[in-house]
């Protein structure tokens, strides 16, 4: 370290993230080179009550105080000091949901999280009447179905926000997201840099016999962009955050920004041509757009880089949860020789052989669907493997099978971008547990999209980093300097990682699995759904 982490804290010099994850909620300060110097964090779940996937207010506060106070304890216990001040801080969470507020402020339903599905009929007619996808997650679908259900409390709203912009208000006062989140709630004009003008006065004129007494743009929060000026942390915020009383009001605080975007910052994937894939349990890609798509696809959500340049974004519900039973399978019979297995070395094994086998898997077919994949059209998964009596069954081809199968759906869906769209793609960042054997994830998912990939050395601190460094862009930036640069030269310069370009044999390979093998057998994946 070039600097002092004790005196930074202590001269109120350090900046605070905090994202809400789904499982936990994470405090980081960063000291002045804006790396991690002291964390905490607070497990949570989210709980379903009267079909409703929801978190209480109370698991929203008391959450983040433990999370809080935990930061504040590995100070202490690293540096000897106490917590009063900082110079900036910025929050962030899962993106989307519902969360609307009457004129006293009071929530007026539970909290609807992104991972409800009650929103179809909504999401279907909006996309229509917009000509634009609209997922059954984002804020304006839960909005709709709510007026279409004939619920009560849609005529009290006068503000309608997601997790980070209700606790970013509550400490601040102010209404605001960063254009990232906003743009899951509703759609944005990629140039005005604000919510779709058009699309905002077709939704009035939609709910228009109901005689609101508000008009859409009356109940959104007001977007800024990445190094805008968010508000201040109030006496009363600061109480709520810090509720030993440490901590002191005053601190600038950035826009709140949405999981996706702190994730862009977290792996320096916001500039145009290049994106990031987040493979582990589930496995998501973004790609950031020169332009606007040609057409609409139920495949593709769009939404934006803290900064507002469009981003095409591909989520599939499965990724490495039946790679990892199948490992798990050989380590149970190594271990019925009497044999100790070293997982790393398993995993390391197993992913390796992959890279021996036929390019096109040998004639194997594997789905990894423990749940639905609204890409390819599930509601419910089956996980399978299939092979003809011709097929080459070895343990090569089996490996690879399960490893091209993991980003099968994310392929189906990056292919509508690259190949139907013609989006071209510099270089992808690979992070999560698919990537943690060197060189061979990496190699399968050159192959899937047909561009090179880069896996950092280090890990990605994750989002609650990404937002601290969202908030030390606020009060650090020279004039004129994008976030693009300051995350360049003043964040990731120097940091060394590996770079694998596609294998044209692998790339033809993963095509001809993808076409013949993979969309062709989806039937036989329905089958097992509806027989099973």
């Amino acid at each position: 370290m070039s600097f002092d982490a004790k005196s930074t804290i202590e001269s109120g010099k350090a900046v605070l993230g905090i994202e809400f994850g789904s499982t936990r909620i994470k405090a980081v300060v960063i000291g002045e080179d804006n790396y991690p110097i002291a964390s905490g964090d607070h497990q949570w779940e989210n709980r379903y009550e009267n079909g409703v996937w929801t978190y209480s207010l109370d698991d929203i506060w008391t959450g983040v105080q433990d999370a809080y106070k935990n930061m504040v304890a590995d100070v202490k216990a690293k540096y000897g000091v106490s917590v009063k001040k900082f110079a900036a801080m910025g929050f962030s969470a899962m993106m989307h949901g519902y969360m609307a507020f009457d004129k006293q402020g009071e929530i007026l339903v539970p909290f609807r999280t992104w991972r409800n599905t009650i929103t179809e009929e909504a999401s279907t007619k909006l996309t229509e009447v917009f000509n634009y996808h609209i997922p059954q997650r984002w804020s304006i679908a839960h909005l709709y179905q709510a007026i279409l259900n004939g619920e009560e409390h849609v005529k009290d709203i006068t503000y309608l926000t997601t997790l980070e912009g209700y606790i970013h208000w509550k400490l601040t006062g102010e209404k605001v997201l960063g254009i990232g989140e906003a743009s899951g709630m509703f759609p944005i004009d990629i140039d005005t840099k604000q919510y779709n003008a058009k699309m905002v006065a077709q939704f009035d004129e939609l709910v228009a016999a109901k005689n609101f007494p508000w008009k859409l743009n009356d109940i959104m929060p007001k977007i800024l962009l990445a190094g805008d000026n968010a508000g201040t942390l109030t006496a009363e915020g600061a109480k709520l955050l810090d509720v030993s009383g440490e901590l002191e009001a005053g601190c600038p605080l950035c826009p709140p920004e949405g999981d996706a975007g702190t994730g862009m910052v977290a792996t320096n994937s916001i500039t145009k041509k290049t994106g990031n894939v987040s493979a582990g349990t589930s496995v998501f890609a973004m790609v950031v757009l020169e332009k606007d798509l040609n057409k609409v696809h139920d495949e593709i959500d769009l939404v934006t880089t803290p900064t507002g340049n469009l981003v095409g974004m591909v989520h599939c519900n499965n990724c490495t949860s039946d790679l990892n039973a199948w490992v798990n399978l050989f380590k149970e019979f190594a271990e019925s020789f009497g044999m100790e297995v070293d997982m790393n070395k398993l995993f390391g094994t197993l992913y390796n052989k992959a890279l021996e086998g036929d390019a096109d898997c040998g004639g194997l077919l594997a789905y990894n669907y423990f749940s639905g994949e609204h890409v390819t059209g599930f509601e419910e998964g089956r996980p399978m493997f299939v092979r003809t009596p011709e097929s080459n069954f070895n343990l090569a081809n089996f490996m690879r099978v399960h490893l091209f199968t993991s980003l099968g759906a994310l392929k189906c869906g990056l292919d509508i971008l690259l190949k139907e769209e013609g989006v071209k793609i510099d270089k992808i960042l690979g992070h999560g547990g698919l990537f943690k054997t060197k060189g061979v994830g990496q190699s399968i998912l050159a192959a899937a999209i047909n561009a090179p990939v880069t896996v950092m050395d280090t890990a990605g601190e994750g989002g609650a980093w990404g937002i601290a460094v969202l908030a030390s862009y606020m009060i650090n930036k020279e004039a004129g300097e994008t976030l693009d640069d300051f995350l360049n030269n003043k964040i990731f310069a120097g940091q060394e990682g590996t770079t694998l370009a596609p294998n044209p044999k692998d790339v033809e390979g993963f095509d001809k699995f993808i076409q013949n093998r993979y969309k062709a057998g989806l039937p036989i994946e329905r089958a097992a759904v509806e027989s099973i």
